[in-house]
């Protein structure tokens, strides 16, 4: 997630309390399951709202009582080409009204995977294929883009995490969550090719060279206690613990949304799986919550 200096300041709100959110972005990038996470919050939700009812929307939320203290507006491709007047509309209106633009994207490869899945066309027209039509919606909500307070990239989240991110995002005012993956994984399969920080843990002595080990998998208590056995064991996990949580919280102020830890051992049976979680446990203790994936532990 990206953050945008523009954003208005405190003193810009109107009435303590109200806040106007304008929700935009890519086509199958996740703007319905944003949507629905806000109405879950309490937002009083409107789905493709057209632009030029924009500005009456906003002076009736400034007016608005209590249970339209919080207001969310969903504005996408399906507008067209009154979308080209959302950036003129919203820059005047927000030195009026607390308004907070998101702006929801997502790579090509993962936007045509989905619309893969899904079979539906791209709702800027069926006479050209989804590709085309992505790249034309990219061109057209590129303005758009570049006023948004917040940019989020939903490549790499779920449905269930997607939601997650952004109720803990907006529940309250100035959190900003990061969505942590632990990955291990064997170095004789490849790196993980999303791993933003890669560990080898191959340093560590291999369970596999003990008999009585092999066929337990880095879960079992008994790996778990051999591994820990060694001194080193405990050092890299004390490191580990310190330069995550060093680099969480700068990661997250430069608006990452997103990290991916992966740590490799020869086959990613072992090591690296009973690392990946001793490390989540460690950041949990920490207020920080990790999902961990074994990718090679069955091979």
């Amino acid at each position: 997630m990206k953050y945008n200096a523009q954003r208005p300041s405190k003193r810009q709100r109107g009435r303590e309390g109200r806040e106007l959110v304008i929700l935009t972005g890519l086509s199958g990038s996740g703007k319905s399951t944003v949507l629905r996470a806000f109405e879950d919050m309490g937002f009083y939700c409107v789905d493709n709202l057209p632009v030029e009812l924009i500005p009456i929307f906003a002076e009736l939320h400034a007016q608005g009582g209590e249970d339209f203290g919080r207001a969310a507006l969903l504005v996408d491709a399906r507008e067209g080409a009154q979308l080209e007047k959302l950036p003129g509309l919203y820059k005047h209106r927000r030195r009026e009204h607390w308004m907070t633009l998101v702006f929801i994207e997502a790579t090509e490869d993962a936007l045509l995977r989905r619309y893969s899945e899904t079979r539906r066309p791209h709702p800027l027209g069926k006479d050209q294929s989804v590709r085309q039509g992505l790249q034309r919606e990219r061109a057209l909500m590129d303005p758009i883009r570049k006023l948004a307070d917040f940019v989020i990239d939903t490549t790499k989240f779920n449905v269930h995490e997607l939601r997650h991110f952004i109720t803990e995002r907006f529940k309250t005012s100035g959190r900003q969550p990061l969505l942590l993956s632990l990955v291990s994984f064997g170095y004789r399969y490849g790196i993980p090719t999303d791993a933003d920080l890669v560990f080898d843990v191959r340093f560590l002595p291999n369970p596999h060279f003990v008999p009585r080990l092999r066929r337990f998998s880095g879960k079992d208590r008994r790996i778990v206690r051999y591994l820990r056995s060694f001194p080193q064991t405990a050092e890299f996990l004390r490191r580990m613990e310190g330069l995550l949580t060093y680099l969480i919280p700068h990661y997250i102020r430069e608006g990452k949304s997103y990290l991916t830890i992966a740590l490799g051992c020869t086959g990613g049976r072992h090591r690296s799986v009973m690392l990946a979680e001793a490390v989540r446990r460690a950041l949990e203790k920490h207020g920080y919550s990790a999902k961990v994936i074994h990718r090679d532990l069955d091979k």
